[in-house]
């Protein structure tokens, strides 16, 4: 039998919905659980295996602190493949929204005691601090993407994650699409696969949890909603959620609201 891959699961700034899911794929991974041994996961247990090198790091959640960017350091030391996991990790989440605000009047007004708290100005991806092998996208990420990911690094292979985007995933359901039949602004044809396009199913846009597809035109996208007449601010809001400093929708973003103070 081969010798077990050595997998650990660390957390930063995030909510832990990534880590659910692989607590509840758990399932779905019993098959190929005879090749790993997870040796760090806190989530899921207390006992921790330190010596020597994983040959799997998933990392969850944004880099917030001084403190949080040297134990990223320190982890990618540890690892022979890092993997992020999640759009707070592959893009800075939804605290990233503090990137266009000023990180002193948020914890002013947040915390009783702020002098007590030490921050970055900024939530950033893992990316921006250490290389990265793999990222895996999503809000949360979805666990047959995570599964075959794991199943990949077991088996020695590329992971088959889809790049195409969730209008796709539309028309592969029968979705009918919520931009063309009720005129919603939607991110769907910028936005990666990976939902199974869970919103448009239910008459709601698309909102980007995946991040930008390649290649994501979100000016030319943006542009045929703004003939429509939706208002600028309506769709800095809708860049703006999840993944708002992935490069292509901060860059977008940025785009619209200097275009409504001209």
């Amino acid at each position: 039998m081969a010798e077990k891959l050595r997998l650990a699961v660390f957390k930063f700034a995030s909510c832990d919905g990534c880590q659910l899911q692989l607590l509840d794929a758990q399932g779905k991974l019993l098959e190929i659980a005879r090749r790993l041994d997870i040796d760090h996961f806190l989530e899921a247990r207390s006992q921790v295996v330190e010596e020597g090198l994983y040959d799997i790091a998933l990392v969850e959640g944004s880099i917030t602190t001084a403190a949080d960017a040297e134990r990223i350091r320190e982890i990618r030391q540890k690892c022979r493949y890092l993997v992020t996991i999640g759009a707070c990790a592959t893009s800075g989440g939804i605290q990233a929204l503090r990137n266009w605000g000023h990180i002193d009047e948020f914890v002013a007004a947040v915390y009783a005691t702020p002098a007590t708290i030490s921050a970055l100005a900024t939530s950033t991806p893992i990316a921006d601090h250490v290389p990265v092998d793999y990222e895996l996208r999503g809000c949360p990420i979805d666990v047959r993407q995570l599964v075959e990911l794991i199943t990949s690094f077991v088996l020695g292979r590329k992971p088959r994650i889809p790049s195409s985007s969730v209008c796709v995933e539309c028309k592969a359901s029968g979705t009918v699409c919520v931009a063309v039949a009720r005129g919603i602004p939607c991110l769907g044809p910028v936005t990666q696969a990976g939902c199974g396009a869970i919103c448009p199913a239910h008459g709601r846009e698309c909102f980007g949890c995946f991040g930008p597809s390649e290649p994501a035109n979100l000016v030319s996208l943006t542009g045929q909603y703004e003939r429509q007449g939706v208002p600028h601010e309506q769709l800095t809001r809708l860049i703006r959620s999840f993944n708002a400093e992935a490069p292509a929708f901060r860059a977008e973003s940025d785009r619209l609201e200097g275009s409504r103070h001209e």
